[in-house]
């Protein structure tokens, strides 16, 4: 009999761990799609035209800012579930003064999910919006690469970045897509 609640138990938590993998996932690749916008946003280029769907599932582990992004943000929103359970439950008057009184009223906890929820979407836009200015910068201060054609012409420029089938390259004020595996040799993007 204990065996079986043994491997009933078992089942349901890897059936558990599933679910919150599958959701860890794709709140990762959602986020990564979310930076990755941000980042060709700042040249005028919108990935969405250009990456395959392969580019966005990806994202968050082709980019180690990202990871590390969303790595951190995980950490710092239980922190601050823990810290704001801990303020409620070990010093409740105080915690009552700080919402205005508002913590009585039998809607504020749903009150406190959504403000949750949409203060992580604020820091999430934010965060992507603040990274691709940081991307850009980054970019603009590195130095050119050379790429060398199939006839052997050349092409200088600052690298933005690449998906599966297609190189950005920014020379001056030109920027360019140079397809990696095709008989097109390079189109300048407007």
């Amino acid at each position: 009999m204990k065996e079986g609640l043994i491997k009933d138990a078992y089942e349901a938590l890897i059936k558990e761990l599933q679910t919150i993998l599958t959701i860890a996932y794709i709140f990762s690749v959602a986020i990564g799609m979310l930076f990755t916008y941000h980042k060709y946003k700042e040249f005028n280029i919108n990935i969405f035209d250009y990456a395959d769907i392969l580019d966005f599932l990806i994202a968050p582990f082709s980019d180690f800012a990202i990871l590390w992004f969303i790595i951190g943000s995980t950490a710092l929103i239980i922190l601050l579930i823990i810290g704001d359970m801990f303020f409620k439950n070990r010093f409740p008057t105080a915690y009552s003064r700080f919402n205005l009184g508002i913590d009585k009223k039998s809607w504020f906890s749903q009150y406190r999910i959504i403000s949750f929820f949409f203060l992580f979407i604020l820091y999430l836009i934010l965060s992507a919006q603040s990274y691709g200015s940081y991307y850009k910068k980054q970019v603009l201060e590195s130095k050119p690469i050379e790429i060398t054609f199939a006839d052997n012409e050349t092409k200088n420029g600052l690298l933005i970045g690449k998906t599966k089938d297609i190189i950005f390259l920014l020379d001056g004020e030109e920027l360019y897509a140079i397809p990696i595996s095709s008989f097109l040799k390079e189109f300048q993007l407007p």
